[in-house]
This record gives C-alpha cells, sequence and structure tokens, in this order.
C-alpha cells in the first residue's frame, strides 16, 4: 500500500484509515524525506515488501516536518529516514531513535522544466556556456523552494546561495534570486516541488540531484565548493549561516551533509522489518537501487 506524501493525507493514511488486509499480512511504515519520493514508492518499498511479504507504507513530506510531527506523538512509523543529521537529532533528543544509520547521499543543483521558456537559457548554463545565476535573475523568472523551517532542502538552498555569492563575488546574488528566506512566492512543499517543475508551474527550483534525476529532469550541476556534497569542502560549507528559533531559541544554524540516515522508531509495530528495511538498504542490492535513482553511496559515521 503506498500513501499519498502530503501531511493531511499521509496522517489519514496511517493514523486514521483502516487498511485492508492488515490482520493477515504485516504492514511496514516509514516515514521518509520527501525528495525521496520515486525511490521510495517506486524502488525500495516496493521490492522490499514483495521479498519481505509485507505492506508497505510510505510518507513523504519536509523531514523536519516529519520528525516535529513523531516527536508530538501524531504520527506512527516504524522507520524514519532524512537527509542531514537535523532531524534525527529532533527524535534523539525526544528519545525516540537510539542510533540511525547513513544509507546514501547527494547534492544541490538547480533543476529547470523542459516546459519553460527559459529553457533554452537554463540549457545554456548547463553547458557552462552562460552563468546558472544570471538565468535565474531573469525578471519574470519563476522559482520554487522549500520551506527553510519544516525541511532541510530549504536550509541547503539558502546556505547554497550564500556560498555562491561569495564563490562568485556577488554580495547580493542570493537576496536578488531568493529575496526573503521565507519568500511566500517561492515555497511549496517538498512533495510537490517537482511536480510543479514537471508541469511547467515553475520555471526552475533548488534540488537534491538524487531527487533530480530520478524524475529524469535536467538540471544544472553546481562546482563542489557550493554544492554542500562533497566532505573536502565541510570547512568552508560552515562559512554559510542562518538565524533561526529552534526550541523558543535564536540560534545560528550552518549546513550539514546531505546524506540520508535511517533509523528504527521506538515504539515501531514493526520494529524487526524496520532493521531488515535498514540492512537491504545499505546492501549490494539496495545500493543498486539508490544508484538507479541518482543517489551517491553513503558516507559519514552512525548518529
Amino acid at each position: 500500500m503506498k500513501c499519498s506524501r502530503f501531511f493531511l493525507a499521509a496522517l489519514a493514511c496511517v493514523g486514521l484509515l483502516p487498511t485492508q488486509g492488515a490482520a493477515a499480512v504485516p504492514s511496514l511504515r516509514i516515514a521518509y524525506a520527501g525528495s525521496m519520493g520515486a525511490v521510495m514508492d517506486r524502488g525500495l518499498g516496493p521490492r522490499f515488501a514483495r521479498s519481505a511479504h509485507l505492506n508497505y507504507q510510505g510518507i513523504g513530506a519536509g523531514a523536519y516536518g516529519l520528525a516535529r510531527l513523531i516527536a508530538a506523538g501524531r504520527l506512527q512509523a516504524d522507520l524514519f529516514i532524512s537527509i542531514t543529521p537535523g532531524p534525527i537529532r529532533i527524535l534523539q533528543r525526544a528519545g525516540l531513535v537510539a542510533r540511525a544509520v547513513p544509507i546514501a547521499r547527494t547534492q544541490m543543483v538547480i533543476a529547470y522544466s523542459p516546459k519553460s521558456r527559459f529553457a533554452a537559457q537554463f540549457q545554456a548554463a548547463a553547458r557552462g556556456d552562460t552563468a546558472w545565476w544570471r538565468v535565474l535573475e531573469t525578471p519574470g523568472l519563476r522559482f520554487g523552494r522549500t520551506d527553510p523551517a519544516t525541511d532541510p532542502q530549504g536550509q541547503s538552498i539558502i546556505f547554497t546561495m550564500q556560498l555562491a555569492q561569495n564563490y562568485y563575488h556577488r554580495p547580493d546574488l542570493s537576496q536578488r534570486i531568493l529575496g526573503t528566506e521565507r519568500n511566500p512566492a517561492q515555497i511549496f512543499t517538498e512533495a510537490s516541488l517537482l511536480s510543479r517543475l514537471e508541469s511547467g508551474e515553475i520555471d526552475a527550483s533548488s534540488g537534491y540531484e538524487s531527487a533530480v534525476r530520478s524524475l529524469h529532469l535536467p538540471f544544472i550541476a553546481l562546482p563542489p565548493q557550493i554544492d554542500l556534497g562533497d566532505p573536502a569542502y565541510a570547512r568552508s560549507y560552515e562559512r554559510a549561516t542562518i538565524r533561526s528559533t529552534v526550541h523558543g531559541k535564536l540560534k545560528t544554524l550552518h549546513p550539514q551533509p546531505l546524506v540520508f540516515y535511517a533509523a528504527v522508531l521506538k515504539g515501531a509495530t514493526n520494529p524487526k522489518a524496520a532493521r531488515a528495511f535498514i540492512e537491504y538498504a545499505r546492501s549490494d542490492s539496495g545500493q543498486q537501487v539508490l544508484r538507479a535513482y541518482g543517489y551517491d553511496p553513503p558516507l559519514g559515521s552512525p548518529l
């Protein structure tokens, strides 16, 4: 069984609606970072479900938002998969996660719609014939991203633009492209962002290379100095900052590695299947599926 990746539908799916055949066939409920929709709902989830003879239920949305719902007891799942350590730390502080292990990684890119009236300019930028940031500054261009308050990707694109300001010596680059950090004209849910891009509703968006490749969308690769994907630049990435209210206190946030972590949740209905899924995702077979959907092998230690 596959659930909608919108918050309300997901909550209804996992908490309010009965599952046919649930008494006869065990289920595995996985809450995952919304950018993983394609690989989870078309690749890893169904394949694992067939081999383990169970029902797969996927719930995809912004990782921070999911973590807070789980911590508040408003969302039940067996397994949580986050990008960056931040959402995992929320659940560790709540006593709901003991250990999280890396299963994949990615980097930031600029995705664009082949239906956009600016498609030719984006193609030129992808070839290196023009500066990608100049295209994004074009008047009338519609850019999309996710909410930095609920989604790591929403934070990551702000960090990337800040790093780009220094890299390209353009101190106003971030403001010219993004406007305010939570510019309502640009912010969409993670589950809908790339769908809007596919349809041509927006011209370009932030994106993880893994998610963009999964949907076969064109994109512009960014230099490793700003794409948040190369551990060799970890120290220089930390120059980017966001001031945000966390637990009622104003804190300075820095970029975190774009690594996907999986963790079994305390109180899981099917912890055995959750642990088996993590083993599968890290196995040669699971990594082959992840590579096919654009993900790179994991780096880093367990959290």
